[in-house]
């Protein structure tokens, strides 16, 4: 069966998308509209599991950098599980703007009781529903839940999904006191994209592209 991915960031996508796997990468680059219209195209050309895929915010207090979270559809987030024994199982939430300081991940995990939170995995989840198709989600955590994100970090993506790192360096020369928090920033994104990499060779290794539609 097919698996389509989505994603939000360039990074994410090349981490999945490697070339010998039945799977078919969209890149949403934080515009909701752009990720619905490519999920939907893609399908209608390529009918399967889509899946959303790639980092994400804790709202759980307890997950760190790397950990793991699955959610979605019992059926497709048990075949995730049982390739990731380490993983944790709940909600993931999905946001249209990052959800960029301590303050605001309190809010929405007591609004929602997820335990953390992307930008594309509502947007995956209702194109799911809306083609009939199976939804997992698989997130890896980036941030904390106690973690502000900088200024910097929240400029840093370019519609593409590529890296703005004009905008980054125009707002770190803006306010350089904003460069500790940069640098953590990026070692933990650092951290999860290497859990990533490490989880989606696992699913595949495991047949997550080749399940049976009509057993799910």
């Amino acid at each position: 069966m097919t698996l389509i991915v989505a994603c939000g960031l360039k990074r994410e996508a090349r981490i999945v998308g490697r070339p010998g796997r039945d799977v078919f990468v969209v890149i949403g680059g934080g515009n909701a509209s752009t990720l619905d219209r490519g999920l939907d195209d893609m399908a209608e050309l390529f009918p399967g599991i889509i899946l959303s895929c790639g980092i994400a915010g804790a709202l759980a207090p307890t997950l760190r950098p790397g950990d793991l979270v699955i959610d979605g559809d019992a059926a497709v987030a048990d075949r995730l599980a049982q390739a990731l024994t380490h993983a944790h199982r709940g909600g993931i939430v999905g946001n249209d703007t990052i959800v960029a300081t301590a303050a605001e991940k309190r809010l929405l995990r007591a609004r929602s009781g997820a335990l953390a939170v992307d930008m594309e995995s509502h947007v995956a989840a209702r194109v799911a529903v809306r083609k009939g198709l199976p939804f997992a989600a698989l997130r890896v955590i980036s941030d904390r839940a106690e973690d502000d994100l900088p200024p910097a970090a929240l400029v840093g993506m370019r519609p593409d999904g590529g890296m703005a790192l004009g905008a980054v360096f125009a707002s770190l020369a803006r306010d350089p006191r904003q460069l500790p928090a940069l640098i953590r920033t990026g070692r933990q994104a650092d951290r999860a994209f290497r859990s990533l990499t490490q989880a989606f060779e696992a699913i595949i290794a495991a047949g997550i592209d080749r399940l049976d539609m009509a057993a799910l």
